[in-house]
């Protein structure tokens, strides 16, 4: 298992990079749809807090190696489909 620092790192690196993305593709994109760019964001941000908060306070009872195995399983199914979102949008 990462140290959670580096979990945290890479989770604020990946959503800072899908943030980044989107305000890209609403600046480069012919479409106009401001309220699915603003939930994109939204979620982005949402998603980044839920999943930090979570890193520092794992569930009790749970093995701490499956516990963070199935956040980052987690993590990576929700960014699979901002990614989505995000590809919808341009």
């Amino acid at each position: 298992m990462a140290k959670k620092r580096n979990l945290k790192r890479q989770i604020n690196y990946i959503c800072s990079d899908l943030f980044a993305e989107t305000i890209a593709t609403a600046l480069y994109s012919s479409k106009n749809n401001k309220e699915a760019i603003d939930d994109t964001l939204t979620n982005v941000i949402i998603m980044r807090n839920d999943f930090i908060k979570r890193i520092s306070h794992p569930e009790p009872g749970m093995k701490p190696h499956v516990y963070y195995k199935s956040l980052i399983k987690e993590f990576n199914l929700q960014v699979s489909d901002i990614i989505d979102k995000i590809g919808n949008l341009g």
